[in-house]
């Protein structure tokens, strides 16, 4: 085509047509010569894109061509396998090609392919041969082939086996085959009118079932490629059997050791019995005979496998051996026996027992060390080691194991009892075997140990102090004491007693024998006695008796059964009188009101309060301390006798009191008015009962405060004389408030006592007023005294 455009081009620019005519005849000439069908060869198996040929140099036609006329390659059949570069004219496998999946049934394989152009068209015709490669093995159609051959087949016999097939041809096809060495076949190949090769198995050598009855050869097929290809395939010969064979055990005598704890169903031996023939010839079963029953019960024979497996309780204490004959017998009734000898192995399967002969169920806590407790025996019916036994207790308990003979054991104590720490024991005998799995066995031994008066009663507290309140009914019950004691029965049965003390009086209390309860056996009086021991003992029951001993302390708790006494004024004496002068200020000290209760504690705190006055407003008395002063100063108006009555009340439940009546004078001139109010004071009687312990408080009392009032006055005469000023010097107008009960510093008392009598006589004389200095008045609430030394 190029060269036809080539021409018709020289002829257009010639101009003439003659010669045209004469190019175009020549072209077309020369194009038939080209038209001739492009061939070329691939071999299989290329990779894809592979190279195929370069079309533009194979016709001749420039690469800018290929391009201008549209140039491509379209291959026969729907599959497009070949692809054209216009760019480089090179013509490539589009995919690998294999030649037996593109030609499966033919030898040769050619792929024809067309290569278009256009403007002007034209068609050229190409075919490419795919060259075969030996890349597949000669394949067999079963990896195995079985031949049923009897053995009394005649050498010479002649076997087809399959053939092999190979998908490669010519040379790499299937060529030859082989068998792997054996001493019965050969092989013998045949080829065919169509050329396929056949290959068959020749008997060379008798056949024996017995000697071997299967035979496995390998069959190897080969082609002519390089390197060669191959497969094989196995050959199973089977040889089939004739009748002329018996049973016959593998050994006469077959012994077997078991051990006696052998599970059911546990595999003793299996008896074989071979026998060559086959079929039913061949097929042996197997059963006892001359086998005792107890043997049949405990071992089964499986009949079709010879298997004998344990079917019941083996036990070597019954029986150490089993002895059994199994017969076999093949399916044409011939048969054979063998014998089987089972011993039975002891395995520790039994534990130690514990048989007491004699125990002693109660021991007494004070038993020597070495007494005897229990006797008892063990016995293991195992043998050897697993029969033999030892015995043990408990390392803590006061008992040890003494073995005597014959696997007999004493229990003895080893060490002091004492029942109050453990009354029972409860001893645990462990006797153990000496196997390789070790059993054992328990066995409990309760042992009392029985009382001993070892332990004397003890009470919970050393004292014990209890109390009641004065003036109690009799026999009231103010506690108890409690003594324990450790040991048990009569032995710990306690007794409560009072232990009596020569030269002292019977107690107040009495104490239950029985319970330890304490009464009081009559009232008491706190005034009298406020608190008491004695001494209790506790004596158990035993034999001989133990004791111990406690102190009781009662205190008597004080009851508010005593009311105030007035011990100035006296309460049974004519009223008091008391001189206050007009000129008096408020706060001025009139007289001080003493009272005492023989109680105690709040039932003898008192307190004073002023009940009635013939002037309410002008006189007012100290809650605690007693001592009446003018509550204002007195005036003209205020009447010249005055009479105060003063409540004395104790704080007791319910409250206790009594009750001092006051004169008090105001008077202008207090010396006469004191020498007057003298004469008139009647004596007091010289009989008038008071008791003892009241005149030495009023003593105690008096003193105290009189040696108080001494002093302050000379201190303060002393300091004003020192000073010398003109000012009066004041006395102190109030007592202290917490001296309840005491006497004012202003006043002296005088106490006589009859000779041969406890009566006394208690006279108030006169005031002890501070001596002043000459010139000087007396001040607020202060007396100038007529006597001054």
């Amino acid at each position: 085509g190029w060269l036809f455009w080539r021409v018709m081009a020289c002829g257009r620019r010639s101009g003439d047509s003659k010669r045209q005519v004469i190019l175009f005849i020549l072209c077309v000439c020369v194009c038939q010569s080209r038209a001739e069908t492009l061939r070329y060869s691939l071999p299989e198996e290329m990779e894809r894109d592979s190279f195929v040929a370069n079309i533009a140099k194979d016709l001749g036609v420039p690469l800018s061509q290929l391009a201008a006329r549209k140039a491509r390659v379209v291959s026969e059949g729907s599959e497009q396998l070949f692809r054209l570069n216009q760019n480089t004219g090179i013509l490539r496998a589009k995919e690998s090609l294999d030649r037996e999946e593109i030609c499966p049934q033919s030898d040769t394989c050619t792929l024809v392919f067309k290569i278009f152009f256009e403007n002007p068209l034209q068609l050229i015709r190409g075919e490419v041969e795919i060259r075969d490669v030996n890349d597949n093995s000669p394949v067999f159609p079963e990896k195995e082939m079985v031949l049923e051959i009897p053995e009394t087949a005649s050498p010479g016999s002649r076997f087809p086996l399959e053939s092999a097939q190979d998908k490669d041809v010519g040379i790499n096809g299937l060529q030859n085959y082989s068998l792997g060495p054996n001493p019965h076949f050969s092989l013998a190949t045949r080829t065919g009118k169509d050329g396929v090769k056949s290959v068959e198995l020749v008997l060379q050598r008798q056949l024996d079932r017995e000697e071997q009855g299967e035979l496995n050869l390998l069959l190897t097929a080969i082609d002519g490629g390089s390197p060669p290809r191959s497969s094989t395939a196995q050959v199973r010969i089977v040889v089939l059997d004739a009748n002329d064979n018996i049973p016959a055990f593998e050994r006469e005598v077959y012994e077997v050791r078991l051990a006696e704890n052998s599970p059911l169903e546990q595999l003793v031996v299996t008896v074989s019995a071979a026998d060559p023939d086959e079929g039913s010839n061949g097929k042996v079963r197997y059963a006892f005979t001359q086998t005792s029953e107890r043997s049949r019960q405990l071992f089964q024979l499986n009949p079709a496998t010879g298997e004998i497996r344990v079917a019941g309780n083996l036990d070597f204490e019954e029986a150490k051996n089993h002895k059994m004959v199994v017969k076999a017998t093949d399916g044409g009734g011939l048969s054979a026996h063998c014998e089987v000898q089972v011993e039975v192995l002891d395995v520790n399967d039994n534990a130690p027992e514990i048989a007491l002969t004699s125990l002693t169920a109660s021991i007494p806590e004070d038993a020597p060390p070495r007494t005897v407790v229990a006797l008892f025996g063990v016995r293991d019916q195992d043998s050897g080691d697993n029969g033999r036994t030892e015995c043990s207790i408990d390392w803590d308990l006061p008992f040890s194991l003494t073995p005597t003979f014959d696997n007999y054991y004493e229990l003895r104590t080893n060490a002091a009892l004492d029942r109050e720490r453990t009354a029972e024991y409860n001893i645990t005998i462990t006797a153990t075997d000496w196997g390789k799995t070790r059993l054992s066995s328990r066995e409990s031994i309760f042992v009392q140990i029985s009382d001993v008066n070892d332990n004397p009663p003890e009470f919970t507290q050393e004292v014990y102090t209890m109390s009641v309140t004065e003036n109690n009914s009799p026999m009231l019950r103010i506690g108890s004491m409690k003594a324990t004691d450790a040991d048990a029965g009569k032995n710990a049965r306690v007794n409560y007693a009072l232990v009596r003390q020569e030269g002292k009086e019977q107690p107040e209390v009495s104490v239950n024998a029985e319970n330890g309860d304490v009464y009081i056996l009559r009232p008491l009086d706190y005034e009298k006695v406020r608190a008491f021991e004695v001494t209790v003992r506790a004596a158990d029951g035993g034999s001989p008796p133990l004791s111990a001993q406690a102190v009781l302390r009662v205190v008597v708790r004080d009851e508010n059964d005593n009311a105030p006494v007035l011990l100035h004024p006296p309460p049974d004496s004519s009223a008091a009188g008391e001189l206050v002068p007009r000129w008096a200020p408020s706060g001025y000290l009139v007289a001080k009101v003493v009272a005492v209760d023989a109680d105690a504690g709040q039932n003898a705190w008192l307190s004073y309060e002023l009940a009635k006055a013939t002037e309410p407003g002008l006189f007012r008395v100290g809650l605690h301390s007693g001592e009446v002063r003018t509550a204002r100063a007195v005036t003209e108006r205020d009447a010249a006798r005055q009479r105060l009555i003063v409540l004395v009340r104790d704080r007791g439940q319910p409250p206790r009191s009594a009750t001092a009546t006051l004169a008090v004078a105001l008077v202008d001139g207090f010396s006469e008015a004191h020498l007057r109010v003298s004469e008139e004071a009647p004596l007091a009687d010289p009989d008038e009962p008071l008791t003892l312990y009241l005149i030495a408080s009023l003593t105690c009392v008096s003193a105290l405060f009189l040696a108080t009032a001494v002093a302050a006055v000379v201190v303060k005469v002393r300091r004003a004389r020192r000073s010398e000023r003109e000012t009066l010097p004041t006395f102190p107008t109030t007592a202290t408030e917490s001296n309840a009960g005491s006497l004012p510093r202003s006043y002296v008392y005088d106490v006589c006592f009859a000779a041969g009598t406890v009566n006394s006589e208690f006279r108030f004389l006169r005031p002890l007023f501070p001596c002043f200095p000459a010139g000087l008045p007396p001040g607020p609430g202060e007396q100038r005294s007529s006597v001054c030394s």
